[in-house]
């Protein structure tokens, strides 16, 4: 864990191995139902997990997250204290750190590159969704399709590259 979260606050890092649980969760599982409440805010360790929401039955890919990184989501609400409007499900067997949604908020305040960490998410989400809209209002469906066949492609590589080098 300390390598793939080594920018955070040695201090903070003994935080997360004290009060975190850390998990191996396979492929195709349900991390977060919508309607759930949060109490822990997950940050993937290794693997691959996908954002959803729902409308009309329908469901719509907010964000994918992956190795050092957290849902912006799940931050949000858990700070709210409202159930999710989304839902998550790891798309690769993944092994995942949950850290207590109270205690995320505690070390929000006290560390600043931990709440850096969540505006840099939320900053990045927000740009990729508007990106998305534009791809689905403007592209056509042929262009979109290989764009996302080579970013598939270029992810894969660069997993290959960072976990098997």
């Amino acid at each position: 864990m300390k390598g793939i979260l080594n920018y955070f606050d040695p201090d903070l890092l003994t935080l997360f191995e004290k009060e975190g649980v850390i998990k191996d969760i396979p492929k195709d599982t349900e991390l977060i139902r919508d309607g759930q409440y949060i109490n822990s805010i997950p940050i993937v360790i290794r693997g691959l997990v996908k954002v959803f929401t729902k409308y009309h039955e329908k469901e719509f890919l907010l964000y994918y997250i992956q190795p050092a990184e957290s849902c912006v989501l799940s931050f949000i609400v858990s700070k709210k204290n409202e159930p999710s409007t989304f839902f998550a499900k790891t798309e690769e067997d993944s092994e995942i750190l949950l850290l207590p949604a109270i205690k995320v908020q505690e070390w929000i305040k006290k560390y600043p590159q931990f709440n850096a960490m969540y505006f840099n998410l939320f900053n990045e989400r927000y740009f990729d969704l508007i990106d998305t809209l534009n791809h689905v209002l403007f592209d056509r469906l042929d262009s979109r399709l290989y764009t996302y066949l080579k970013e598939k492609k270029t992810y894969f590589k660069f997993f290959r590259y960072c976990y098997f080098s």
